[in-house]
């Protein structure tokens, strides 16, 4: 019983991607947080986190609902509940609604309609238009960026009502241009996987011209010029501003050395350095706020 018990919890686990959820949610608490004047509740913390989790483990699940036969062709995926077997369709989609509805319900009725459509907006276009998107076009990544760069600007929609204001979507561009170097590294190193399962992931149909890397590089230099701005709209002081500008340098060259080598081992570390910026970047601005 105990084993069945621990197996069903890895499964969800899986199926809702739970490391990747965690880090989007905690973006989200970071664009909440660092609202100037914003008078902080430890209860609505906690809510925001859970609703955008419960949102965050809707799209995922779907995400692998859809794509569960390309899943079962993959190396790295073949063992996802759903492609393995292990859970049926009608479990998932029981999920899905559930965490889809009560994470709707949290943001909409704890904070404001706008959070809560903004997150359901999120969820439609990840999970029903970036998914089928992958099998298509190199276009997905950049349909996919949108709704994984719009974390922050949840979070800031909860706290002040409003995303017509330049540091949301200066939070946004932060991340919209930080997925394109860390998701081609992750596409570079998987290639093989994602072309038996029929997924156009690079910019590039093959891995021998410098192409990609090219991209990851102008992707990462554009973080370097995007450093100064949160200190010209009071979001960070300029010690902050000088870390955002150092992680985006850090990140710069290991773009710069895929760019060079152009090969799995390069495409690996860039992939790692992409790991540690965004956490580095968000911690950079939460501190700096309560500093």
């Amino acid at each position: 019983m105990g084993d069945m018990f621990s197996q069903k919890l890895k499964d969800y686990q899986q199926l809702m991607k739970l490391n990747l959820s965690l880090l989007v949610v905690f973006s989200s608490v970071i664009g909440y947080l660092i609202i100037p004047q914003l008078v902080f509740s430890f209860l609505n913390v906690v809510l925001l986190f859970l609703g955008g989790l419960l949102i965050t483990a809707a799209a995922n699940a779907t995400n692998q609902l859809i794509e569960q036969d390309e899943d079962s062709l993959m190396k790295r995926t073949a063992d996802r509940p759903l492609a393995a077997g292990r859970m049926s369709n009608r479990e998932a989609i029981f999920f899905i609604c559930l965490s889809l509805l009560l994470g709707f319900a949290i943001l909409f009725f704890q904070f404001n309609a706008l959070a809560a459509y903004l997150s359901l907006g999120s969820y439609l276009l990840y999970s029903f238009v970036y998914t089928p998107l992958k099998k298509k076009s190199a276009l997905s990544v950049l349909v996919g960026a949108l709704p994984g760069s719009l974390p922050c600007v949840i979070g800031w929609a909860a706290g002040t009502g409003s995303i017509f204001m330049p540091e949301a979507w200066l939070l946004f561009s932060f991340q919209f241009f930080w997925q394109f170097p860390h998701f081609w590294a992750i596409a570079w190193i998987g290639h093989d996987d994602y072309s038996k399962a029929g997924m156009k992931m690079l910019p590039q149909p093959t891995k021998e011209s410098r192409f990609t890397s090219f991209q990851t590089v102008f992707y990462s230099s554009i973080l370097l010029p995007l450093a100064i701005l949160p200190k010209i709209f009071g979001l960070t002081s300029w010690v902050g501003s000088a870390i955002l500008a150092a992680a985006g340098v850090g990140f710069m060259i290991f773009a710069i050395q895929f760019f060079k080598k152009n090969n799995d081992a390069s495409a690996r570390k860039l992939m790692f350095a992409s790991f540690a910026y965004l956490p580095i970047i968000l911690f950079t601005f939460l501190i700096d706020k309560f500093i």
